[in-house]
């Protein structure tokens, strides 16, 4: 059984309601992080893992995420007609071509959970293992949280792979968490999750966050899957439910996670991208909201 990760879904049909009234016209996977939409992260990210297939799990409502993840040739025609051609190349080189890429998009829509969402992909995803990117959590390192996880499933022989970091105690509620078992080098094994659990019922402080590679299996367990916390079909009880029979682990990535799905998260992602630019840099440094770092070395 082949173990190359061809598809990866992109659940993007929530509403954003944490980011109202910005998000009431602008989808969430839109708001810029400095300069760039999440959504760009996410799909820079599956294409640096070698993804073939970029399956878009969208809603009416959020049309916008399709324009922008589309080569816009007008657009494109009009900035070399006014000879801005390094723009015009860059949004090219940004945007997924309707010719060369393999990109679909399907819609869900009703608010029925991430397990739900991601059987709406189930027609169009391509044989295999299947990859998910949830674009508001932003991992941020010299390789793509992706691309490692990809490369760690290649080499292994566990079934469902989901990217974990540790988190305080007080906040395993906000979280999917592992039952861990052992511990192989950057995976974590377990033999189960808990999606949510109260401090004192948690399993371990190793949460679940938004990359996960899983056996094509996880359809089936999906389609069974009924409704857990919130009332919601949730995608780590149907993994869970594979854990004894086919295998689960927590990959530990290198990059740093931000969860962008909230002000905070935002807000510190954007500082962290802003200080690695001069000019963000010099105006953080003005303000006095960064140390003067040349004054510092004087």
């Amino acid at each position: 059984m082949t173990r190359h990760v061809r598809t990866a879904i992109f659940p993007v049909a929530g509403l954003g309601t944490r980011f109202l009234p910005a998000t009431k016209a602008t989808p969430k996977e839109l708001l810029p992080v400095l300069d760039t939409p999440l959504i760009q992260y996410a799909v820079d990210e599956a294409r640096d893992a070698g993804i073939e297939r970029m399956v878009f799990v969208s809603h009416p409502s959020k049309s916008a995420i399709e324009r922008y993840v589309m080569e816009d040739a007008r657009l494109t025609r009009e900035l070399r007609s006014r000879g801005k051609e390094d723009i015009a190349e860059a949004l090219s080189d940004a945007a997924l071509c309707p010719i060369e890429d393999d990109v679909r998009f399907v819609m869900q829509t009703e608010p029925k959970g991430l397990g739900h969402a991601v059987f709406c992909a189930r027609d169009e995803v391509l044989p295999g293992p299947v990859a998910v990117i949830l674009p508001d959590d932003l991992i941020l390192g010299p390789v793509g949280c992706l691309s490692e996880m990809v490369r760690a499933y290649g080499d292994g022989d566990i079934g469902h792979l989901v990217a974990t970091m540790e988190v305080p105690e007080d906040r395993v509620h906000k979280y999917g968490v592992l039952s861990v078992t052992g511990k192989d080098g950057s995976i974590v094994k377990a033999d189960g999750m808990v999606e949510k659990p109260a401090a004192k019922d948690a399993p371990s402080l190793q949460a679940v966050v938004g990359r996960y590679v899983l056996d094509g299996s996880i359809f089936d367990a999906l389609a069974t899957q009924k409704p857990g916390a919130g009332g919601e079909i949730q995608l780590t009880d149907a993994i869970a439910r594979g854990a004894s029979e086919i295998g689960l682990g927590g990959f530990q990535f290198s990059g740093t996670r931000f969860d962008c799905g909230s002000k905070a998260g935002m807000l510190e992602a954007t500082l962290k991208l802003a200080m690695d630019d001069p000019e963000c840099l010099a105006v953080l440094t003005e303000r006095g909201l960064v140390a003067d770092t040349k004054a510092a070395a004087a």
